[in-house]
């Protein structure tokens, strides 16, 4: 018998578009769409090798599953797993960075875009009938501003963040990023405190890691300091904005809009007030999901497997 590997949640990532043949050429997998959490000992049992990407491995399930050897982590984030009593038990785990850079980099260049120029007003006006009965044959109920000579703020610039700032730079844009402490790695860009990003940004962008200092890091105070004809987008982790303050900041008009693709509670609950925040664009978690992407992430996942089974630290993150 070969190697047993268990998908737990395989659904996350293969819509119907792709293939796993890659993995199974390693050993013998077997693929859950989804995986409760009082199913996840009886799934993981006989197998030594388990991909997860968002099924939390506590320390608690993890005493429950004692033939584990690996955990493969289908995301670049790793924070559903208990790191540290994974490596108390001698389980490797592996993650898989950068495979979605250019997906998220795109889908944060149009929100820019769409919020910029007042997309989903304009496109809602054509189809609802209101350029119909314009007088004129246009339609300018929302003036917009150029993106050149904006300035546009990123928090978070590691690969997706410098991706999105050489784009905006080729749209004639200022670009600033978030500075922590005095020891900020170099780069061409000026660095800044936080109140000072808000307040002279005409467009923030988030792109760092979940943290104790990210958390609640965009809340009503900085929101108070940006300009009310700014632009705040979260491409990052939900709990990053405090979801009442930006809900309040909008219905408000402290700043012009907003766009999140991603959110606190995922999905979120259908009478989340977010959901009926006005100039708000919320996309489902999507910004990773470009087939590209999940093909990159299918076939590194197997690399990683690969490594592991050669003695090879590949993306282990339990070192």
């Amino acid at each position: 018998m070969g190697t047993g590997i268990v998908f737990l949640d395989a659904s996350t990532i293969d819509y119907g578009d792709i293939d796993f043949s890659e993995i199974r050429e390693i050993g013998e997998l077997v693929c859950h769409g989804s995986t409760s959490p009082d199913q996840v000992a009886e799934r993981c049992a006989g197998a030594e090798i388990v991909i997860t990407n968002k099924v939390v491995f506590s320390a608690d399930v993890l005493s429950r599953c004692p033939g584990i050897r690996m955990i493969a982590e289908a995301a670049t984030g790793y924070n559903n797993i208990d790191i540290a009593e994974a490596r108390r038990r001698g389980i490797t785990v592996a993650n898989v960075p950068g495979y979605s850079t250019a997906s998220v980099v795109q889908l944060t260049m149009a929100f820019i875009l769409a919020l910029s120029t007042h997309l989903v007003k304009y496109n809602g006006a054509a189809h609802d009938g209101t350029w119909s009965r314009s007088g004129i044959f246009t339609l300018g109920t929302w003036p917009f501003s150029d993106l050149e000579g904006k300035t546009v703020g990123i928090m978070g610039l590691g690969a997706i963040g410098k991706n999105v700032a050489r784009i905006c730079n080729a749209f004639g844009m200022k670009v600033i990023a978030l500075r922590r402490g005095e020891s900020a790695p170099e780069s061409p860009y000026e660095r800044v405190d936080l109140y000072d990003l808000a307040r002279e940004s005409d467009i923030i962008t988030i792109h760092m890691p979940l943290s104790d200092y990210s958390r609640r890091l965009v809340d009503r105070e900085f929101l108070s300091r940006m300009k009310q004809s700014a632009f705040l987008i979260n491409m990052a982790r939900g709990p990053i904005v405090e979801p009442a303050d930006l809900c309040r900041a909008l219905e408000q008009g402290t700043i012009a809009g907003a766009a999140l693709d991603v959110m606190e509670l995922e999905p979120p609950r259908e009478d989340d007030p977010l959901l009926r925040a006005p100039n708000l664009i919320i996309t489902p978690h999507i910004a990773w999901a470009s087939i590209e992407s999940r093909k990159r992430l299918v076939h590194e996942i197997a690399e990683n497997i690969r490594g592991f089974l050669a003695g090879e630290k590949k993306n282990v993150v339990t070192a």
